[in-house]
């Protein structure tokens, strides 16, 4: 049978029906070509979604609708995403009319396939302070799904959570207060369809306030109109009014809006077709909830749900109990007049018009290379972003600071030890204990024995791996809760991990951090709360005993006293929390000595991943033009070696007899020399096509491919002066116009070498960071330091296709074998300082000079009537303290000199204030074009709040 369906992939994958009606065509034109082609009963069938089985008897089962009868869609709801790619595009080639792919995918596709990283529930974002992060996480569903072929998401929930009981919603919606809940699903749903992706708010009326499961029976709302429409009824409205493709009716009896005995909502012509369509106006496009449901198809067997539904107003009926039967009662209503063919055909053309909308029209099979990575690819880190910024502190009790306390973690709900023990073992030697919830009270009694002989300073309890349905009291234990509340005995700290609506259930505690989902991430973000490195942002998102949602016991000790510099702490927060960068380290100085250093977050967006440490080492990238070439420079210039009035070709051999040669030194530092910006080194090694190393320039290590560019990826040893042919021989531009450009410093690198006749690297080193003892300061750091010290930046999808990790980002510096003059310097923050504090001393460091003060004064001031730059350095704008973005930094004196690098870097120098200021963080490590960093003007923020600090 597996074979067989193999054949059936591939032979249909090759041979895609032309039958399919899949025409370029304008949208009324195709929509009336493809209508027309149908019959009267594949014109009914396209208002039917059907149910994807994953299994093999499925997969046939699900064929033979399509092909039978031309069936309107699909919905799939597991299995994992090879399959589900194999099988819709299997589908898709064997359907007359292209089929309008669906998921109930609320948090992603995690939600349904294996293999993939759940994204976090409805009710855990409605514990954030920001809808950004939701837009960001719809936009990343919708991309999931797209990258799958998924058209149609039902999501998001937009149901108010206004019942703790309610058996079906529950943590699926964004909370209890209406506002919130329509202000999250509008950036859910806009996020989504941004990217191309039908979102559909449901369960239409509002399915928050029941204590019925509508899959095993019908529901009872007994609410006013007026009632319904103050509070249920509000975030439909405002989806409705942004544009929302989609709306699914839920199955609920609600006698004010139809007193018919059992007449579900989606079945109620007063529901769809007055109050949706007539009264609210809504136009998009209308989906039952599944009519296989026992809410319906209790009442309503065989296909009568499906042709009362149509009667009722939707356009498309969900997974009914019997494609035929449902086939057959909807003739028959058409038949008895109950239906005409006149609603069918308009909402068969709705149907196709979508599927025009949604690119149907131009389906393309489904590439399953690499989608395992794509689907994951932005789960972690939203993921991480959102646990930071929900956790919720309930219950706070003030307790004496211990800086090496003696701690114990008791994991309620577990039978071994969980993310969060684990990461307190590691960070604090704490000792663990676990009761799950079958374990008796002899095993509680045990612990508390070991708890009192231990003479713990502070217990820790973690609470988790309960049910997210309230059912049997979400499957917490009775002797569990027992052992819970005589824990209280001790100094505790109390985690629970989960549907926060259980958290009624620990209320005893003096203590109490609701952490929302139980998962690492989650687990290894509690861990930074416990060690202090971040702060409980979130508040409750419903109400739980005396506790009101939208509270928290959170206050920030906001106070210069307890921190001088908690307006940095509060900008690189807020920047890790909405993406900015995973991690960083801030470093300030002020009359020569170091005020200020600190790490914040982790190598990657993962609580699990590295944690930053103040020596971590970075790719400074660009920084590397002032670190390491202009500084040369300046040394040549100081011995006199070099003339900035002289060219190019009077250093550079290879420059000379070229259109480069009579480049002037001096415009070369100014990026004004004509230079274009690059040359895109990696559209020549690697392969037009696949876009993997070219292997005949590019492989592994072996004779001739000695050369670094990546993990074992080596370039060939001669390919270096191919490298710099290709930049000698570099259009030439306009000169006299500033255009910043890598290949200046390109250029100096090599006049450096040339002049000093050694690599510019132990140049460098030689002159300035060996006596200087800066340690990690230098080119290619793999040679000298462990991983662990280096931080790591972006996935390369350019050539290279892999975490980059102590091998240089800079694509064009790479090819130079991690070493050039514009990118390829690493370093930590503190031994970066000491070049800098060298430079605003006048060249003076630890009593040794390295450079003329009056070579300093050159370099650092400005020189063109164009630009704002100095020789070689950066400078603050000429007009600062005018402009409405001033840059880099509104505090910053004239005088002011540094460097910005791309992977997120920057070093500022200001000798009116005797200022050294150093930012260094990896904000390409989600995306190379990450552009938050700059949006947010984190950096220069940063600047001026510890310039306010500093400066009285």
């Amino acid at each position: 049978m597996k074979k067989y369906l193999l054949f059936y992939f591939s032979f249909f994958l090759f041979f895609i029906s032309f039958a399919q009606n899949k025409i370029n065509l304008p949208e009324n034109n195709w929509v009336d070509s493809v209508f027309n082609s149908l019959t009267t009963d594949e014109r009914i069938a396209q208002l039917i979604v059907i149910r994807a089985y994953p299994n093999d008897t499925g997969i046939l089962k699900t064929a033979e609708l399509i092909k039978n009868y031309d069936v309107g869609g699909l919905c799939f709801f597991q299995g994992g995403p090879i399959r589900q790619a194999d099988q819709t595009n299997y589908y898709q080639s064997i359907a007359k009319t292209p089929l309008l792919i669906t998921i109930d995918a609320e948090y992603g596709l995690g939600m349904r396939l294996d293999s993939i990283a759940k994204f976090p529930y409805q009710l855990t974002l409605g514990a954030l302070n920001d809808p950004s992060v939701i837009y960001e996480m719809g936009k990343a569903v919708g991309e999931q799904c797209r990258r799958i072929g998924v058209n149609v998401n039902y999501a998001p929930v937009v149901d108010i959570n206004n019942n703790p009981d309610n058996p079906v919603i529950g943590y699926r919606s964004f909370g209890e207060d209406k506002n919130k809940v329509t202000q999250f699903a509008l950036a859910y749903m806009k996020g989504m369809q941004d990217v191309g992706i039908m979102a559909c708010a449901k369960h239409f009326p509002g399915h928050g306030d029941v204590n019925v499961d509508s899959h095993l029976d019908l529901p009872v709302i007994n609410k006013s109109i007026q009632q319904l429409d103050s509070l249920e009824l509000k975030p439909f409205k405002a989806l409705f009014a942004a544009g929302v493709g989609s709306v699914m009716i839920a199955h609920l009896y609600i006698p004010a809006i139809d007193s018919t005995t059992n007449m579900a909502t989606s079945l109620s012509k007063n529901n769809v077709t007055n109050l949706l369509r007539k009264d609210l106006g809504y136009k998009g496009l209308i989906f039952t909830d599944a009519l296989e449901m026992k809410g319906v198809s209790k009442y309503w067997p065989g296909g009568k749900a499906a042709a009362q539904a149509l009667i009722a107003g939707n356009d498309m009926l969900c997974l009914p109990e019997s494609v035929p039967d449902a086939m057959h009662a909807i003739k028959k209503i058409i038949e008895d007049k109950k239906l005409s063919w006149e609603d069918v055909n308009d909402r068969v053309k709705k149907v196709l018009d979508a599927k025009y909308r949604l690119g149907l029209y131009k389906w393309k099979p489904v590439d399953t290379a690499n989608l395992l990575k794509d689907l994951n690819a932005k789960t972690d880190e939203i993921r991480y972003r959102v646990a930071r910024q929900t956790i919720t502190l309930v219950k706070n009790k003030i307790t004496k600071y211990l800086a090496t306390p003696k701690i114990a973690c008791v994991d309620i709900g577990a039978s071994s030890p969980n993310f969060f023990s684990k990461a307190l073992q590691g960070r604090k030697n704490a000792d663990v204990f676990t009761y799950s919830y079958k374990d008796s009270t002899n095993k509680s009694d045990s612990i508390l024995e070991k708890l009192r002989a231990g003479n713990y300073d502070e217990v820790v309890v973690s609470i988790g791996g309960y049910n997210l349905r309230p059912g049997n009291n979400y499957g917490i234990s009775r002797a569990a809760i027992d052992f819970f509340n005589q824990l209280q005995q001790f100094n505790t700290k109390n985690y629970v991990f989960g549907n926060v609506l259980a958290i009624k259930n620990f209320l005893s505690a003096p203590h109490l951090i609701a952490c929302y989902q139980d998962d690492d991430i989650t687990q290894y973000t509690a861990a930074d709360l416990y060690a202090g490195e971040i702060m409980a942002k979130g508040v409750l998102p419903v109400s739980v005993g005396e506790f009101k949602y939208e509270y928290s016991a959170f206050v920030p000790k906001q106070n210069y006293s307890y921190n001088r510099f908690y307006q940095v702490d509060s900008i690189v927060s807020d920047a890790i929390d909405k993406g900015a960068f995973p991690g960083c380290v801030v470093l300030a100085a002020k009359d020569g000595k170091i005020i200020y250093q600190k790490a914040y977050g982790h190598y990657r967006f993962h609580p699990a991943s590295i944690v930053m440490k103040t020596g971590s080492i970075f790719d400074l990238a660009s920084v590397t033009k002032i670190s390491a070439t202009t500084v040369s420079l300046m040394k040549l210039y100081d011995q006199g070696k070099i003339k900035l009035n002289k060219t190019l070709g009077d250093y550079l051999l290879l420059a000379r007899g070229t259109d480069k040669a009579h480049l002037k030194i001096a415009d070369i530092l100014l990026h004004q020399a004509g230079l274009v910006p690059d040359v895109l080194f990696f559209r020549y090694v690697r392969d037009s096509i696949t876009h993997q190393p070219n292997p005949s320039i590019i492989s592994t290590e072996k004779p001739g491919f000695n050369i670094r560019v990546a993990e074992k990826l080596y370039l060939r040893n001669d390919w270096i002066d191919t490298a710099m042919q290709l930049v000698i021989k570099s259009p030439l531009r306009q000169q006299g116009k500033y255009v910043y450009s890598d290949l200046d410093f390109i250029f100096l690198g090599k006049v450096v070498e040339s002049v000093a006749k050694m690599p510019l690297e132990e140049y460098v080193q030689k002159t300035f960071y060996a006596p200087m003892d800066m340690t990690t300061t230098g080119f290619k750091p793999r040679e000298r330091f462990s991983l662990e010290q280096i931080v790591p930046t972006e996935f390369d999808t350019l050539f290279r296709w892999q975490l980059l990790w102590g091998d240089v980002h800079d694509y064009s510096a790479s090819v130079f074998g991690g070493v050039a003059g514009h990118a390829g310097l690493f370093s930590n923050a503190g031994d970066l300082f000491k070049l800098y504090q060298m430079l605003l001393n006048g060249g003076i460091y630890n009593g040794n000079r390295y450079l003329k003060s009056s070579t300093i004064k050159l370099f650092t001031s400005y020189h063109s009537n164009i630009s704002r730059r100095g020789y070689g350095f950066d400078k603050p704008e000429k007009d600062n303290n005018t402009r409405t973005q001033p840059y880099p930094a509104a505090s910053v004196s004239g005088e002011t000199f540094g460097h910005t690098g791309w992977t997120g870097t920057c070093v500022w120098v200001d000798p009116k204030y005797k200022i050294v200021y150093i930012f260094l963080s990896n904000r390409v490590q989600s995306q190379v074009n990450n552009e938050k960093l700059s949006e947010m003007s984190v950096r220069g923020k940063i600047q001026d709040a510890i310039y306010r600090t500093v400066i009285k």
